[in-house]
């Protein structure tokens, strides 16, 4: 059984919702990446969400892009983001993680390569934003030979064809975009996100994840009342980038513990 299998297996039987915070590997600096994620857990979340930093994220709003800026003037590669993945594994054996990024850092290493090598380090799934379903066969059967899950991205404006194309491919969970825009772009109308969750789970086999958009815990609990798991970004990232270093840890766990609290508060 995967680590998504037996987190969501778990979740559905104490009727729990998957809390995902994100966060951008080597954001504010790579020393703090792994304790970072270690707080995340202690602090409520499910499944990590971390982020390979890009020179072109073209999916993520202002926050977000900062916080890649951040990390790739410290010099932070997709092999180094690995290391952080494995360097966590030490501790943590249990706690699903995703690598969310971009289609160029994977090309330069080698889709072969990078297969091996995320699965070596104890990646869970990898979720590649300009590597649309209809495009990546190839990309998820070399995931898929490692046991690492594709994740897609499926949003308001999905069609049919292409939630089928996701559900042929797709493993471990669904990352529902809950608005037409960028990453923290704007608040979300609840009402609509929960009738195209309700469509995605009548046609997909797999848990059904919302992000963009949840950015406090009135939304948080609003969405866990109809999703499988809650995806936290630009929130997360914006309390990392306004924090002291001295209070990165407490923030962040404060932080993600009222999330948590929210989503609970919904079951």
């Amino acid at each position: 059984m995967s680590r998504f299998d037996a987190t969501f297996s778990r979740l559905k039987q104490q009727g729990k919702k998957a809390l995902i915070p994100f966060i951008t590997a080597g954001d504010p600096a790579p020393k703090h990446t792994v304790a970072l994620m270690h707080t995340l857990v202690t602090s409520g979340a499910d499944v990590i969400e971390l982020g390979v930093p890009f020179s072109d994220p073209m999916a993520d709003g202002p926050t977000i892009q900062r916080a890649s800026e951040r990390a790739l003037a410290h010099g932070v590669s997709l092999a180094m983001v690995l290391e952080m993945v494995a360097e966590f594994r030490k501790k943590n054996a249990d706690t699903p993680v995703v690598l969310m990024g971009y289609a160029n850092p994977i090309e330069a290493m080698g889709v072969a390569s990078f297969a091996d090598r995320a699965s070596a380090a104890g990646v869970d799934g990898v979720l590649v934003v300009d590597y649309p379903p209809e495009e990546s066969a190839d990309f998820a059967a070399a995931l898929h030979a490692k046991n690492l899950a594709p994740i897609y991205l499926l949003a308001p404006t999905s069609s049919a064809e292409r939630i089928a194309q996701v559900a042929k491919l797709a493993r471990g969970f669904v990352y529902y975009v809950s608005l037409k825009g960028v990453t923290g772009a704007a608040n979300i109308d609840t009402a609509e996100v929960e009738r195209n969750v309700v469509r995605l789970k009548a046609a997909l086999p797999l848990p059904v994840g919302v992000g963009f958009g949840i950015r406090d815990a009135a939304s948080a609990k609003a969405v866990a009342g109809f999703a499988d798991a809650v995806v936290i970004g630009s929130r997360i990232v914006q309390e990392i980038e306004g924090a002291k270093v001295s209070e990165l840890q407490d923030k962040l766990a404060a932080l993600v513990a009222g999330f948590r609290q929210a989503i609970d508060a919904a079951a």
